[in-house]
């Protein structure tokens, strides 16, 4: 749960009444699961237990809401925020319960809940033997053992985590709340071998097709700092070149790169896309803000459609809109309480045109 979210929802912004959705399906078969789609992360609101993930199925071009709880009839927890899928499993993160949902892939059945993680925000899995968690207020990134589900040690950052990206060997993770750095860790032996300094709260990251790692820098909340877009060379972690953003206003989040490793998007003020090639930041957006709160990204790594969540106010259900790579709007459907984080799981030729 981000500061920014906290205030979200102290605030309420006054929510829009006119959206359109797609159909909603609440009780529904499995199988849907085993056809190519994407899964959507609802955080729900912070102490009232009402997150949920939703699945947009590209063969039935529908959403299917609330799935964790209509198939293990129960809730999820306090605050998903994250999840990944390595082969049969998927591992789905719940901040402010402290654990690690564990479902089967094909069906979403519950297999185990791995519990004692202090605050846990993002997993990325490392190998075949162990998967890595960051954490919002202990200063260790947790070991997840993919073997038999449980914590198998710690790696002590002596800061805060939020954001991973592997690359070979290495694992680099950003410190986020109050920080600047991004940590490389040696993934051999969980140890942290170096530190690269970049600009003020460091949010999100991607690599590109030329193994290139871009650090998207929102500048803090107190807006103290200019925001950067930073690129850094994953070999020798020397800073390539920086982006600065044109006001302390801006506040730039979630940044993606589409499948082909050759083009970013970030959410400011609408949503942005930019050339790796690029020598400036775009001035306009591909997609405007409009009517909406855009609150996370995905770009489907096969089509490059682009698609993005509405979290409205923060107080009722939000949206997840599909625009295809041009930016135009091909749908809009409604998923649960603050729709965040994106996770594809798409086979070739899937019926997304």
């Amino acid at each position: 749960m981000s500061r920014f979210l906290i205030f979200c929802i102290i605030v309420c912004i006054t929510a829009s009444c006119t959206k359109h959705n797609d159909p909603m399906i609440d009780d529904f078969p499995v199988t849907f699961l085993t056809g190519s789609g994407v899964f959507i992360i609802n955080e729900g609101n912070f102490n009232w237990g009402n997150g949920s993930v939703s699945y947009y199925s590209y063969d039935s071009l529908k959403i299917y809401n609330d799935i964790f709880q209509s198939i293990n009839g129960r809730p999820i927890g306090d605050v998903p925020n994250s999840m990944v899928i390595d082969e049969d499993k998927i591992y789905i993160v719940i901040n402010n319960s402290g654990k690690i949902e564990v479902v089967e892939k094909s069906t979403f059945k519950s297999v185990r809940t791995i519990t004692g993680l202090k605050s846990p925000r993002n997993i990325s899995v490392v190998d075949d033997y162990k998967a890595y968690v960051t954490s919002l207020y202990s200063d260790s990134v947790t070991i997840i053992s993919l073997a038999d589900n449980t914590i198998s040690g710690f790696i002590n950052l002596r800061r805060t985590s939020e954001s991973i990206v592997i690359s070979g060997k290495k694992a680099f993770i950003s410190n986020w709340v109050g920080g600047n750095e991004i940590m490389v860790v040696n993934t051999f032996n969980d140890k942290v071998i170096d530190s690269v300094e970049v600009g003020k709260e460091p949010e999100s990251m991607v690599l590109d097709k030329n193994t290139v790692l871009w650090v998207l820098c929102n500048g803090g909340w107190a807006k103290e700092n200019y925001a950067e877009l930073v690129k850094v060379n994953v070999n020798t972690h020397e800073i390539i070149n920086t982006f600065v953003f044109p006001s302390k206003l801006d506040s730039p989040l979630c940044l993606q790169a589409d499948g082909n490793g050759d083009s970013l998007y970030y959410i400011d003020k609408g949503i942005r896309c930019m050339s790796i090639e690029a020598q400036t930041l775009p001035a306009l957006p591909l997609i405007p803000e409009s009517d909406h709160l855009f609150y996370k990204l995905g770009i489907n790594p096969l089509n490059g459609d682009i698609l993005a969540t509405d979290a409205v106010d923060y107080q009722q259900k939000g949206f997840v809109l599909i625009h295809n790579r041009h930016g135009t709007l091909k749908s809009s459907s409604q998923a649960g309480i603050i729709p965040s984080f994106i996770y594809f799981k798409v086979q070739a030729n899937p019926n997304t045109d």
